[in-house]
């Protein structure tokens, strides 16, 4: 193995962070000066605050994973500046600007967390011992919010839990365990797996047995939470590793069949999936725009008219006038003030991140490693497009938080670990004293 040289990585991500940090200082100048012809209060101090948390983890970074991934934790820090920058934007404008300030708290214990498990995960093959532990608690983590009296329903979905004054999405955690089960077990029983019959090399009946059950726990989570987004992300993440693990493509064809059928079961016997996917294909009749779940959509696709290809400008705008703006369509009000060129950058840093990812994976030789950064990038790229693509009415609106800009505590500190996990990947072992091998 050969030593990974520090100097060239670490003068390209210090430039990369420099750079993140500008771009989310001009965005937050930006919003303030739209609003109000003025930078925000306290715009220096919170600009400096940002720029050293930011700066202290590249510099844990740089302690714990010498020859991480340079472009990770960078666009990571513009993703979590521009998601403050209009979050701040939309909440003053609503008169709440302490949902705002919240956001930056669950931005800063998100990275705090990020060091934490760089600091506790020193070799991720560690995890590999630990397979079915931690798939027990993914399991449970998933299935909590179905427990009386600790999980509770909001808006037609019953995704969250209460433990005291705690509330949190324990799903957004549980897909982390499930992935890390996942990667291995399929590394210890690929070849398993892998063996197939007939011409088409179809998998035995007996090797089927994993993808039925994956399929029935993301039934289960459909049916008793009737959380769509949570469903898909499950099915899907699980299917595009069996598929990476063995090289059959059967996996991946008897997947989406399974997905269809679990989808149209779901759209049968679920008012609430019935209600999305009306929402979905009507949302800009004219009886319906007035209506809440139709209106939602309707006003995102206005706002992304109004933006154009520039945008109107940072807190020029109106997203305001779209429901839940600082959750579900974040992506919109980026559309509006900074037009399909905002939109694409957004975008792009996110495809960033998944090349990235999917670069570590090839890059790797241990099979637990390789299936590890798969199935990571893969819940980041889907939730990207399940979000993305229900605000542009591609598919039905799931609801699942944009990674790193959308409000909410529980998926920016999952959305972390998650970029923890693969920086460590990427970076190889850490041993206090001695440069990190790959």
């Amino acid at each position: 193995m050969s030593v990974v040289a520090g100097p060239p990585r670490h003068r390209t991500g210090a430039f990369l962070l420099l750079f993140a940090i500008a771009v989310s200082a001009a965005a937050y100048a930006s919003q303030g000066l739209g609003l109000g012809d003025a930078l925000p209060d306290g715009f220096a101090v919170k600009t400096a605050v940002f720029a050293a948390i930011t700066g202290a983890g590249w510099v844990a970074v740089r302690i714990m994973a010498r020859g991480a991934d340079a472009a990770i934790y960078p666009t990571a820090v513009v993703l979590g500046g521009l998601g403050l920058a209009m979050m701040e934007r939309i909440m003053v404008e609503r008169g709440q600007p302490q949902i705002a300030e919240n956001q930056a708290v669950w931005l800063a214990i998100g990275l705090l967390v990020f060091v934490a498990t760089l600091a506790l995960v020193r070799d991720i093959r560690r995890l590999d011992a630990f397979t079915y532990t931690i798939g027990l608690a993914g399991l449970i983590l998933l299935l909590l919010p179905v427990v009386p009296g600790v999980g509770y329903e909001i808006n037609g979905a019953r995704l969250w839990v209460r433990f005291g004054p705690l509330t949190f999405q324990p799903a957004e955690f549980g897909r982390l365990f499930i992935v890390i089960f996942l990667a291995s077990y399929l590394s210890a029983k690929r070849e398993l797996l892998s063996a197939g019959v007939g011409r088409l090399g179809l998998p035995r009946v007996k090797d089927l047995g994993p993808l039925l059950l994956a399929w029935g726990t993301s039934l289960a989570i459909l049916f008793l939470e009737r959380d769509m987004g949570a469903s898909l992300l499950l099915f899907g993440v699980f299917t595009a590793m069996v598929w990476v693990a063995t090289g059959r493509v059967s996996y991946l064809v008897i997947g989406v069949v399974l997905f269809a059928v679990g989808a149209y079961l779901g759209w049968l016997t679920l008012p609430h999936v019935q209600a999305r996917v009306s929402y979905w294909l009507h949302a800009l009749d004219p009886e319906n725009v007035g209506a809440l779940g139709y209106g939602q959509l309707a006003q995102g696709w206005y706002a992304f008219a109004t933006g154009g290809m520039v945008g109107t400008g940072l807190g020029l705008g109106s997203p305001t006038l779209i429901p839940y703006v600082g959750s579900d369509f974040i992506l919109a009000a980026f559309g509006e003030e900074l037009g399909m060129l905002g939109v694409s950058t957004v975008l792009l840093c996110y495809l960033v991140l998944v090349a990235r990812g999917l670069r570590i994976a090839v890059e790797r030789h241990d099979s637990f490693e390789k299936l590890l950064a798969v199935g990571l990038t893969t819940v980041l790229g889907l939730q990207v497009f399940v979000i993305a693509g229900g605000v542009l009415r591609l598919i039905p609106l799931t609801g699942v938080p944009l990674p790193l800009v959308s409000y909410g505590g529980t998926s920016r500190v999952a959305s972390f670990i998650a970029l923890a996990l693969l920086v460590r990947t990427s970076a190889g072992p850490w041993i206090p004293g001695r440069k990190a091998e790959r």
